[in-house]
Order: C-alpha cells, then structure tokens, then sequence
C-alpha cells in the first residue's frame, strides 16, 4: 500500500512538472521572461506605446529578427492586435523571411499568411514610393543591426526616414541592442568620396550606437525634419554583448549565422573585396579567412605574434561551396574570440590583410570598391604601400575622436554614458526639403521647412518667415526659391525662430557620359551613366517610343557629344536608343515595341530603366 502512494506522488510530482498543457507553456513563457535581462522596443511599443498607432494605417519594416523574446515575431504580433491596423510590410536585403541572398535583387509579393502586401526595399528601389505609402500613415522599423557601417539594414532605415520626411509619414523605431556592444568606436569616419548604398551617410565602421540612435542622429545631424519616435529598450547598457541581453538569436542574415560571425563582422569584413576570402561559403564565416595561397601555420604564428587583444588563432583550411574561391581549397585562419570586450575589430581586419599581403605580395589586390569598404579613400594606398597598421589607425584618430565627442556623444539614449556625455533629450527638429539639393547652372529649386517641436507635434511653419543663408555657394533664394549660379558645392541653411537647419548643396551641369543595355531574366536594362544623381528627368511616352528628359544637361565621356545611335539586337522588347541634345534637355530616346512596361530603380549617378518582357 505504501509503495502504491509513493507511485502516485510521484507520478503527480511528474505530471506537474512535465506534463500540463498549456499550463507548463505558461510557466516555460514565464520563466523565460525572467531570464531576459533587455526588453526590445517591440515588447516596449505593445506594452506601453500602442496609442501611438491608434487610428493610424501601419506599414512595418522588418525580416525574421523582428521577434520578441518569446520568439513571437513583429508581423504576427501587430496583425494579430485588434488595436492596430497593419496595412504593409516592407522588406530590406534579403526579405522579410531572410530567404534571399546577400545583394540578390528582392521582388514585392503578396504575404501568404497575412495576405498583405510586401514592398521590397532592396529592388526596384531602395526607398519607400508614394505608392507605396499610400495606405501607410506611421512606419514602423524592427530589424536587428550588427553595429557595422558597411551592413545595409541602417541604411534601409535612413531611406525610410527620407520618405517618411518628404510624404509627411511618421516613423517609429522598434530599438534592439548593439550586438557587438555600445561602448567602442572604431574606423575613419566615412568621406563623402565613399558614400554607397553601404555607407550612405558618414559613419566610422564600428558606430557603437542603436538603430534608435541612429535615426535619431541623423534628423538632427541631416536636418531631415521626420516624425520620429524609437520605442526605447529596457535594461540595455553600453557595455553588453549580445549574450548579455538574455534574448534570443536570430541569424540577421544568411551569411552571419552566429553571434560569433557578427561579432567580428566590422573587423574581418575588411578582407573582403581584395583577393582574400572572408569565409563566405562555408559555415564559419567572416570568423576564418584566408586565400589559396596562404601558408595557414605561418599566418597563424604571425596573427599570435602580433599579439592583438581579446582574440586568438588557429590555423584553417576550407572549401568554400560558393563565392569567392568556390570549390578550392583556401588556407588561412580561424579567429577566437577570448574577450570581446577587448577586441579592436578593425586593428583586427587591417592586420589581417596586412599579415595576408606581406606573405605574397604579387597574388595580393584588390578592387576600386575597398574604398566604399573602409570609408577612407587614402587607406587602399596605404595598405598598397605596406604602411605599418598603427600608422594608417593614427591617420583617422583626431577626425573620429572629434566626430565621437561633438556629434555621437549627443544621441546616445543609454547608459553608461561616456564622459562629458549625457541622456540624450528630446528636442526639436527642422528639415529642409528637397533632401537631395543638387541644381544646374541657373535652375530654380523651391525649398521648404518643416519641423516637429520637442513633444513630436508638428509646427506650422510661415515660409515666408523662414531666413535662408547661402554659405561658398553661388545663387540666392527668393521668397523660398534657390536660382543657382555658378558650378560649386556648400551649405544652404534656414532659420526659423531659434532653430536651424542645413542642408549641402551642390551646383553642377548634368552630363550624360555613357549608355549601358543588358538583357536580364524577364526585363531588359537601360542605363544612363551621369556625373551625378539627379531626380527631376521625366519619361514621356510616345508612339513605339520612350523618351527620357533631363534637364540643363549636356553630353559628354564616351558619348558623341552631338548625339548618336545605339543599336540593341538581342531584346525583345527594345531595337534601339537615340540620345541628343534639344534646347535645354538631354533626350534619350528608346524605341520600343508598344506599350512596354517599365520601372525605374533608384541608383547614385545613374538613371536606370528596367523595360519588362
């Protein structure tokens, strides 16, 4: 009789632990509340700042990091509210499931389990359209960084504060953490000689800050006049590393599937685009590097050496399935990490390459895009003419530290501050618009201020109240008109009450240097190479014709600068391109079969028509 009690008790005691439903699904949920240390601003929004959406049609920017720490993702747990209404979904780099991969042009589609929309930011266009946005009134962004200027998601936030800006939209960050922590900056600043989709605005490679304090950054930093508000973390400090925070870890993109592999992503990253592989292809990569003809023991002895803080080496040999090297066998070396918080990651990369290069100079190299890379464009020379690392490090040290005490420093929503630094407070914000401010000789750009004042509501403005100031710019604005002069580069600024903003401004005649055609599965590409970025073209259409107009341009690099005939053989939708001059407007002329298709993707310097099959 006893032994049967002592049976039953048992089996209870293991009921109740193990067995239950639904209730050990709420005690597991419970628990593991209490292990995470960081609440992320998605959990901080639902809980404590849902009036924010009320009454407004909601479009969210996100992929498959956008999760809570129950791994309920963002989607699910916005569409599934009964108090929001999630009109869109937009999706970065790889998707908003994280299928596609890195640089692989992603398409817009219709989302199977919600039925809603996806808009693709990293196609088409890489900017949230008007048509787009139509039935968007508040953007949402949640979308996990790595703390690298050189990852494109900050990026796909900086074009989503631009569109919000000029249509008048608001925007909410959703704050997630550093991963690689909050405390170091390292890098050159990023020159303006370097800016790309990769580095669009000017950033030191390791940043140091949150996407939150990004975008709060540049509103002020870039006069974008934006509505925004970032759904602040809880429990985030400066000094944590991704496993401090107690939230779980979705791999941000194909090609960095550990903590590890995003850790030393800002430094080992600046392998790539040289002839030496950064690890792409196999399952460890950007945490071994290496190339074909390396002596892997060697470099493994010369890393240990060089005695770099926080990390070791070992030597690696691996076969990468795609990519760089694909199918042969790369020696090189495997990066550990001994203690994160001592590591500079780009003293790591720089003597990496350096150690690389000094082993076999004459299969070293590398290409013109090393300078988007590290954001510095004397710094490829210098590897070149085997500067010692501590040299080129010095090069960039006065800039980035002035950088990091008088623009960085005064964005920073999380402790512990720097010194001299403190929480960053609300404050108000002025925009001129248009954001790109480029003209030609003597054309007229109308220019207008909008603002939000420290409590997000937004100001109205008297534009003829507004104080324009030109500074090492030629022109003048009237009544909010600027008629540029002569060709040059500077700064126009407005005053309103006692805010300011600024914007750079560029005077230069647009030039048609080159015409490119490819034929792609399902469209065929024009392109139009041109001195600089240009927004005001228009496309007309006419009979079997396609005409694009830019205009005060003119003709010039490889071009007859008195016109001329492309002819185009292989589309099937496309025989030939005229380009000429016609008063004031380049006219490229595209003769087309019928009524084609068409969609324009946004790119720096170029115009860029796809022409659909």
């Amino acid at each position: 009789m006893k032994r049967r009690h002592i049976l039953v008790l048992c089996f209870v005691l293991l009921f109740s632990l193990f067995g239950g439903g639904s209730n050990h699904r709420v005690e597991a949920s419970q628990t593991s509340k209490k292990k995470a240390s960081v609440k992320p601003g998605v959990e901080v929004l639902m809980e404590d700042h849902l009036d924010w959406l009320e009454g407004k049609r909601v479009g969210l920017i996100t992929n498959p990091t956008g999760v809570d720490h129950e791994l309920n993702s963002t989607i699910d747990l916005l569409y599934e509210h009964p108090d929001v209404n999630l009109t869109a979904l937009f999706g970065a780099e790889h998707g908003i499931r994280g299928d596609q991969e890195a640089g692989e042009y992603v398409e817009s589609y219709i989302d199977e389990e919600t039925g809603l929309p996806v808009y693709s930011l990293y196609g088409s266009t890489w900017k949230p359209t008007e048509e787009m946005l139509e039935e968007v009134d508040v953007l949402l962004f949640d979308i996990q960084d790595i703390g690298s200027n050189v990852y494109t998601y900050i990026y796909t936030l900086g074009f989503a504060m631009e569109a919000a800006g000029e249509m008048d939209k608001e925007l909410i960050v959703l704050d997630r953490p550093n991963p690689i922590g909050g405390e170091r900056v390292e890098g050159p600043l990023r020159s303006a000689e370097a800016v790309s989709f990769m580095g669009r605005f000017l950033l030191p490679v390791r940043h140091g800050m949150t996407p939150g304090e990004l975008a709060t950054m540049w509103n002020h930093e870039y006069s974008m006049g934006v509505d925004l508000k970032v759904a602040e973390m809880k429990g985030w400090k400066r000094d944590m590393h991704f496993d401090n925070t107690g939230l779980p870890w979705i791999l941000p993109s194909p090609n960095i599937p550990t903590q590890e592999s995003a850790y030393l992503y800002a430094g080992t990253e600046l392998v790539d685009d040289t002839t030496l592989s950064t690890g792409l292809g196999t399952t460890k990569p950007f945490e071994q590097v290496g190339a074909p003809w390396i002596d892997a023991e060697a470099l493994a002895e010369e890393m240990k050496s060089r005695e770099l803080a926080g990390v070791n080496f070992r030597p690696a040999y691996y076969t990468p399935m795609f990519g760089k090297y694909e199918g042969e066998r790369v020696a090189g070396v495997q990066v550990h990490i001994t203690d994160p918080s001592s590591i500079n990651l780009v003293a790591l990369g720089l003597h990496l390459v350096d150690a690389m290069r000094d082993q076999n100079p004459e299969e070293f190299d590398m290409t013109a895009s090393y300078t988007n890379l590290i954001g510095d464009p004397e710094v490829p020379q210098m590897i070149l003419d085997d500067m010692p690392v501590s040299q080129i490090m010095a090069s960039w040290k006065e800039e980035q530290q002035e950088w990091v005490s008088e623009v960085r420093n005064q964005y920073l929503m999380y402790g512990s501050y720097p010194k001299g630094a403190k929480p960053y407070k609300k404050q108000a914000v002025l925009g001129i618009f248009p954001l790109d401010l480029t003209a030609a000789p003597g054309e007229p750009v109308d220019l207008t201020v909008k603002g939000y004042d420290k409590n997000g509501e937004k100001m109205t403005i008297a534009q003829e109240e507004v104080d324009w100031e030109l500074n090492g710019l030629d022109g003048n604005i009237e009544n909010g008109t600027f008629i540029a002069g002569q060709d040059g580069s500077g700064i126009v600024r407005a005053f309103y009450e006692k805010l300011k903003a600024e914007r750079p401004a560029v005077i230069s005649t647009p030039l048609l240097e080159n015409i490119r055609f490819g034929l792609q599965s399902g469209y065929s590409r024009v392109v139009l190479d041109l001195n600089k970025t240009i927004t005001n073209y228009e496309i007309e259409r006419g009979e079997d014709r396609l005409f694009i107009k830019v205009p005060y341009g003119g003709i010039q690099g490889q071009l007859d600068s008195n016109g001329g005939t492309i002819q185009i053989n292989n589309s099937p939708v496309l025989s030939q391109i005229d380009y000429y001059t016609e008063e004031d407007f380049i006219v490229v002329e595209l003769h087309v079969d019928g009524d084609v298709a068409y969609e324009t993707p946004s790119f720096s310097s170029r115009i860029v028509v796809d022409l659909q099959h």
